[in-house]
């Protein structure tokens, strides 16, 4: 593990850039009742019920040493996906 991790701490070569890609996937909710907004020393409140409306599937590339990072989100999590990300 080690190893990898100084992977992270190269100093900057133009010539042999470090790319990262990290992918996840996160469920797409909706409230179904109106949030209770805060009063004076209480906080807002929120019910624990919610509305599923799918998932969505981020795929992520960054240079941390360059200073860019590109995230494409899709509906589907498909090896085309992947490879077009």
């Amino acid at each position: 593990m080690e190893d990898i991790l100084a992977v992270y701490t190269r100093p900057h070569d133009p010539d042999c850039p470090l790319v990262c890609l990290d992918e996840t996937s996160k469920q797409l909710l909706a409230e179904t009742r109106v949030p209770i907004p805060m009063k004076a020393g209480r906080p807002a409140r929120f019910d624990y019920e919610y509305e599923r409306h799918g998932t969505a599937n981020l795929f992520m590339m960054f240079a941390p040493l360059e200073g860019w990072r590109r995230v494409k989100v899709t509906d589907r999590h498909t090896a085309v996906d992947y490879v077009t990300s």
